[in-house]
């Protein structure tokens, strides 16, 4: 008899927090992406221009792992005016040996979005410098948060400068990271005075026009831009992305999604230019940054290894902890 684990959101935000070990497993999900036969097909896309509507669903097998995850992530940005959340989903866990199912994890996009902030941690992790007390971060939603407090896992945090375009929610943000995280935070009036002296920025919008131009660059800057994660975003300028030392999440993802789209359509970047990848630099494959004079970007697109390594996670603590609800042959066991 075969088994199915049912969790919801509720009990998945207890079973994997925002913590080291969540980012740790995401790192290991970028080194396999280099070191070994990953199988991580295109994302494959559905848009419904009808109801302002897209779901992307991404996969993908890491031999190191039993289980694999199918992701079905929708985004319906009308949703708010009806008084509901733009974005949702789940995650099907299928066993990676016999292909049945093993898992649904109903956690409306809450696993996508703490892969997605852990992810960014990796990146400063291993592109940052060491010493980096000056942090921007544009745009001030919920993965604006996440990605701070990933960041202040993996770097000392002392100042941080937030900009976004509504500044009612710019100054929320300020308030909530002076009275919750204890750094001192507060409101840029724009782009290029947030990134003046910053050691980090972190770019979470879904900006259609770039937001930072080669201009904003300085030594040792280190930017982790995540909010191009489909063909019309862009939130560094091509002239900006060829003037660092790029590396990114996956190079077949970010020619066609990615910053490096909209580079390589510039005429900055060549079609067939080298691309490191951070699991290349994480393998020490590749140089990432090399002195604390470098300017590093990372472009994070969102990978299928990266949900199916969060799964896992989700999956082996649920068991560990008996959680869920759980179904054999269609009736709940408990």
């Amino acid at each position: 008899m075969t088994s199915i684990t049912l969790l919801g959101e509720d009990e998945l935000r207890k079973l994997v927090p925002l913590d080291l070990a969540a980012i740790d497993q995401i790192e290991a999900a970028f080194v396999a992406l280099a070191t070994e036969a990953v199988a991580m097909p295109p994302i494959l896309r559905l848009d419904l221009p009808a109801h302002n509507g897209e779901v992307d669903v991404k996969t993908a097998w890491l031999p190191r792992l039993d289980s694999f995850a199918i992701k079905v992530s929708p985004g319906f940005f009308d949703n708010p005016s009806l008084g509901l959340p733009s974005l949702n989903g789940l995650m099907l866990v299928l066993s990676a040996k016999t292909g049945l199912t093993e898992a649904v994890l109903l956690d409306n996009g809450y696993l996508t979005a703490i892969r997605t902030a852990a992810a960014g941690a990796v990146a400063a992790r291993w592109l940052a410098k060491a010493h980096t007390p000056h942090v921007a971060v544009i745009g001030a939603g919920e993965q604006a948060r996440l990605q701070l407090r990933a960041l202040m896992l993996v770097r000392r945090v002392e100042h941080v400068r937030v900009w976004a375009r509504d500044a009612a929610s710019a100054l929320r943000f300020s308030a909530e990271v002076n009275n919750t995280l204890g750094v001192r935070c507060d409101v840029a009036a724009s782009v290029h005075d947030a990134l003046a002296e910053a050691d980090v920025a972190i770019t979470t919008t879904p900006s259609r026009t770039p937001l930072i131009e080669a201009a904003d660059l300085h030594p040792g800057l280190h930017i982790t831009a995540m909010g191009s994660d489909a063909e019309h975003k862009n939130e560094i300028a091509p002239a900006a992305l060829a003037a660092a030392r790029y590396v990114c999440d996956r190079a077949q993802q970010t020619r066609v999604l990615g910053e490096l789209h909209h580079a390589i359509a510039a005429g900055t970047m060549r079609d067939d230019a080298a691309i490191v990848e951070l699991g290349q630099v994480i393998a020490k494959q590749a140089a990432g940054r090399t002195s604390d004079t470098d300017v590093t970007i990372c472009d994070l697109t969102g990978t299928g290894a990266q949900d199916t390594a969060i799964a896992a996670l989700a999956l082996q603590r649920a068991r560990a902890a008996k959680a869920g609800t759980i179904f054999g042959n269609g009736a709940p066991l408990k």
